[in-house]
């Protein structure tokens, strides 16, 4: 079956020449602007999801918080309409390179001075959004596409802002309050012990996550054995991560960088940076002191930061890499340690108790 999309006229400037990636909800098309002599990537929502308000909120939001953010690091966002036929979509840079998943599977672990290279730019594109009053809530190596721009190789783009908190200040009159505190949301392998939890978000959420992701790059795998996303949960509320020299034995790091990004993965978030350009500092530091200058290492102090205006709204989890787990799953082993408490009450006090 031919897609209806290919060979489309978007705007009245944008002509769709190829489909490059698709999800459940939508898919991403690369497109050429003839006046500007340029391609771009237009993403469309599928429009049999128009009757869902809270999707098209969320997309919506997606390319409202992108297209706030100036940061280099972070994709562009140009342009946000709807098609003939109802379907949204939004405008943005076209990418050519890998995502940081992509790179970690083809490549293994990375050599450590490129990881905090990526991951202090990173850490950048997450300042700027966490000034502007926007938390990512789903970082993972998938939404961090590596690129090269202006001759600069290895230069990270933070995508996919669907699952942003956008705080009060940031949302428009009418704009919907898409998800209910509570609710656990998130991808379980990069979420943070208090995101698990379904509690309120600060910017520290988006701290442990880049935490998961550094960690994965320098040894080529998580922080924890699992093989159910209920296990990731469990083990990042109670369990300590395994330490390098396991996880990659016989590799050097250089020295403080495994206390950098273990400070990172605190499991209360005042013992974490307290924000996206201390982690960044704390991750050049060790690079200094590897090249022989002088310094210290820089490890949080362990004192809350203030929170953010607005309660985190979380929505259902999202699936990591294409084998990882869908929303559903998440709420139906809800229902089921629900269920396996009450028998237990029963199996312990009797039906007539």
């Amino acid at each position: 079956m031919s897609d209806p999309y290919l060979g489309k006229e978007v705007a009245g400037q944008f002509r769709i020449v190829e489909k490059i990636g698709k999800g459940g909800m939508g898919a991403v098309y690369k497109a050429e602007q003839p006046d500007m002599n340029r391609y771009v990537a237009i993403k469309i929502l599928h429009s049999r999801y128009l009757t869902r308000s809270d999707l098209v909120s969320r997309f919506r939001r997606e390319a409202r918080a992108m297209s706030q953010l100036s940061h280099p690091n972070t994709a562009r966002v140009f342009l946000y309409g709807q098609l003939d036929d109802g379907a949204c979509y939004f405008v943005m840079e076209h990418l050519v390179g890998q995502n940081l998943a992509q790179l970690v599977r083809a490549e293994g672990a990375m050599k450590p001075k490129r990881a905090v290279r990526i991951m202090t730019q990173v850490c950048g594109a997450l300042e700027e959004a966490h000034q502007a009053g926007i938390i990512h809530r789903d970082l993972k190596p998938e939404n961090v596409f590596v690129t090269s721009q202006g001759g600069i190789r290895d230069f990270p783009k933070v995508l996919d802002f669907g699952l942003a908190k956008v705080t009060e200040r940031q949302m428009r009159p009418g704009s919907m309050v898409l998800t209910q505190q509570g609710m656990v949301f998130g991808t379980p392998e990069f979420m943070s012990p208090e995101q698990a939890h379904g509690k309120t978000l600060d910017a520290r959420s988006d701290i442990y996550s880049l935490g998961v992701i550094l960690y994965e790059l320098l040894t080529g795998k998580l922080p924890f054995d699992a093989k159910q996303p209920i296990e990731f949960i469990q083990l990042h509320v109670n369990a300590t991560p395994i330490p390098f020299s396991q996880r990659l034995p016989g590799a050097t790091f250089p020295p403080g960088l495994e206390e950098v990004v273990m400070a990172a993965l605190a499991k209360q978030p005042e013992d974490r940076y307290a924000s996206a350009a201390e982690f960044a500092a704390a991750l050049e530091s060790v690079l200094q002191l590897e090249a022989g200058e002088r310094g210290s290492i820089t490890l949080p102090t362990p004192v809350p930061s203030a929170p953010m205006p607005e309660p985190a709204a979380p929505i259902g989890t999202s699936p990591r890499r294409g084998k990882r787990t869908p929303r559903w799953v998440l709420l139906s082993l809800g229902v089921v340690l629900a269920v396996a408490a009450v028998v237990a009450l029963v199996a312990v006090f009797g039906p007539g108790s």
